[in-house]
């Protein structure tokens, strides 16, 4: 499917927008559709995905709970989140810890994981009672099947494991979902964050670049 792209956005914006900033809005929008009073918890806030989630979090009017490495904490906030948790000091108990007490004890509304395997349990143990945790990557590895009663003792909770295409079925549903994202660039809501362009020539050190974990925004060749 083709995207129009408004003759004021960059070629740099359109890109991250049709990528991850496609998938943060849907996650966002649709998947659970974020309002003024939730609280979305977010994982690897500081990521690609997540700093745009973040974003687009606190334009619905959500408080944000994000978790990244230490160095990165600021990136998190940069964006707007409410509260940064590193997760290479804390464990896994001590951050749900957190949420529970940024919620006065009650837990998130949402819990957004694209890390998956590694952190999966930490998202649920974070969600409110009837709360909803949205797996949408497997970036630490794939989360195993789930028993359903796990979601009962747990607080009634949802879950759910959302695929892109299923949220834009239409050319009409893809373009009226980018016209919000460029939208919110032009209004300086939405900032996308191109760390680094290399030329297609040199594509191969744009792959060392990636893999030595030097990435704090997107990368495009």
């Amino acid at each position: 499917q083709a995207v129009g792209v408004w003759d004021e956005i960059s070629q740099e914006d359109a890109v991250t927008c049709v990528t991850q900033g496609m998938t943060a809005h849907c996650l966002a929008r649709s998947t659970f559709p974020l309002a003024e009073g939730d609280t979305a918890f977010i994982q690897a806030a500081a990521g690609g995905t997540g700093q745009l989630l973040v974003q687009i979090a606190k334009i619905m009017g959500a408080r944000v709970i994000g978790t990244s490495s230490t160095p990165k904490l600021d990136l998190g906030y940069q964006c707007g989140a409410d509260i940064m948790l590193p997760y290479d000091q804390l464990s896994h108990d001590e951050i749900v810890q957190a949420v529970k007490e940024a919620t006065d004890g009650r837990g998130a509304s949402v819990a957004y994981d694209g890390v998956g395997l590694r952190t999966f349990e930490m998202s649920l143990n974070s969600l409110r009672p009837r709360g909803c945790c949205v797996l949408f990557g497997n970036a630490s590895g794939p989360v195993p099947p789930i028993d359903p009663l796990t979601l009962t003792s747990k607080g009634s909770l949802f879950l759910t494991r959302p695929k892109f295409y299923d949220y834009i079925e239409s050319q009409e549903d893809l373009q009226t979902r980018m016209d919000e994202l460029f939208k919110w660039v032009l209004e300086g809501k939405l900032k996308t964050n191109v760390q680094k362009v290399f030329r297609l020539a040199d594509a191969a050190e744009a792959h060392r670049f990636i893999e030595g974990g030097n990435t704090v925004g997107k990368v495009l060749i």
